[in-house]
């Protein structure tokens, strides 16, 4: 059994080496080529930053697979599945329409048909639902153009979920890497622990999308160097989706009834197998759907199309209640961990009540950080000296700040000022003490003021 894992650990490490060595070369050809717009209004950076990003995962895609088709336990995913052919298919579809967006700026009706396209390949090469596992009902069969139908939706859904998310830096990387390692641990469980062949695919999907995510992160967290684009933040979507269509359709739920042979409550839990593939994958995707499904639905309400970019995201909202960049995204990350990671356990564990009460403890922290600017702390009046500007009381920071006339005061020198007593034929006034640092003055900005493009405090996804 440790075989395994260690080629699914060769296999993640040489997907995130190959994805993080290509985004250095792969940014600089962005910027060759011109594929870094201008700063919008809706734009959290502050200087123009180069996209297609995800020329270097799909580059870490590839060197996976091909790493993964010649290691001995992971050699029978390739020869008794077409799946990894399928995903390829669709990637590199869904991925050519994302360079050319980058590059581009194509239609979003476009951007939608590729993604169609792309699911709809898959689904010929294999890679479809063939069931649902419906709880009280069990395995329900589909039909040809029923799996396909629900496939694409499922494709298309978990694509613009994981492109809307894109909003802050590292935060789709970060979200989409959290998923696919609770993905990862239920798919091999299933493969490994319980023998069931048909989730080698997905515990491989898995483990090469946490390698392309971990190899980008290091180049996209804030400040960002490099923007995943459309072409990265698509093809993770793409690739997350058919982790979950594997699980999901290809994955006999009457199998899974072992999960809980013996059990004292199995009445009850005869059903929690089936119900489980189905729920999985969705939780696992549950912070970029609801984010979504509310962005649909309040871009529809103000009568504006769907795929109109507007500033009420998720990330947007955890910015304007006065949370910086980093602790945003930070705290997206936690509620995505603590959704994934929470039903994986409760799927190994679901009659163990400490995994609900662990569960609840962690959402109330979570909600604590959450309203954190809400309620700030305010040192003594005392104490102000000592700590940061933020948490001094508004009164002395009022008192200690200078006046709107001190502040439109011209600024001169006392060398200026004692010249200017010379030739006046009158002792120069007492010279005052120059800050380090002013523009015009010394050091580095001696020569003028730098130019700063102005900082923009909104952004929205796709980047």
């Amino acid at each position: 059994m440790g075989q395994p894992v260690r080629d699914y650990l060769l296999t993640l490490c040489v997907t995130a080496a190959v994805t993080y060595l290509l985004t250095g070369p792969v940014r600089k050809f962005a910027i060759a080529v011109g594929a870094m717009p201008a700063i919008r209004a809706r734009d959290v950076h502050r200087e123009p930053t180069p996209r297609l990003g995800g020329i270097a995962m799909f580059g870490g895609l590839c060197a996976g697979l091909i790493v993964a088709d010649h290691l001995h336990n992971l050699r029978s995913v390739f020869e008794l599945s077409n799946e990894p052919r399928a995903l390829l298919s669709g990637a590199a579809l869904i991925w050519l329409i994302g360079v050319l967006d980058d590059k581009f700026e194509l239609d979003a009706l476009i951007k939608l048909g590729a993604q169609m396209i792309a699911a709809a390949v898959m689904v010929i090469q294999g890679l479809t639902i063939l069931w649902l596992p419906i709880p009280g009902v069990g395995t329900v069969a589909l039909t040809q153009w029923q799996g396909t139908l629900l496939t694409v939706a499922l494709v298309v859904v978990t694509i613009n979920a994981v492109n809307f998310v894109d909003g802050l830096d590292g935060l789709a990387a970060g979200m989409v890497c959290i998923a696919s390692a609770a993905f990862f641990l239920y798919a091999y469980r299933l493969w490994i622990g319980y023998g069931i062949e048909a989730a080698a695919p997905a515990t491989l999907f898995a483990a090469i999308l946490m390698g392309m995510c971990l190899g980008f992160l290091p180049h996209n967290m804030h400040p960002a160097r490099i923007f995943m684009g459309d072409s990265g933040s698509m093809l993770i979507g793409l690739v997350l989706a058919a982790g979950a269509i594997s699980v999901t359709g290809q994955v006999d739920p009457d199998s899974m009834r072992i999960f809980f042979e013996g059990s004292e409550r199995g009445a009850t839990h005869a059903m929690l197998p089936v119900f489980i593939p189905l729920v999985l994958p969705l939780t696992i995707i549950a912070i970029p759907a609801a984010d979504l499904v509310l962005a649909i639905v309040r871009r529809t309400w103000n009568g504006q199309s769907p795929f109109a970019a507007d500033r009420g995201h998720l990330h947007h909202r955890l910015l304007e209640i006065g949370h910086s960049h980093s602790r945003a995204v930070l705290i997206m990350y936690f509620w995505s961990a603590l959704i994934a990671f929470g039903a994986v356990a409760y799927s190994v564990h679901s009659a163990s009540m400490w995994i609900v009460f662990v569960i609840l403890a962690a959402s109330a922290v979570g909600l604590v950080l959450l309203l954190l600017p809400r309620f700030t702390p305010r040192t003594p009046h005392w104490a102000n000296r000592f700590v940061p500007p933020r948490y001094r009381h508004r009164a002395a920071e009022r008192a200690s700040a200078p006046s709107y006339e001190e502040k439109q005061a011209p600024v001169t020198s006392g060398a200026q000022q004692g010249l200017e007593g010379a030739q006046m034929g009158e002792e120069g006034p007492e010279r005052a003490p120059v800050a380090v640092g002013v523009s015009g003055v010394n050091g580095a900005t001696a020569i003028g003021p730098r130019s700063h493009l102005p900082e923009r405090r909104s952004i929205d996804s796709p980047r």
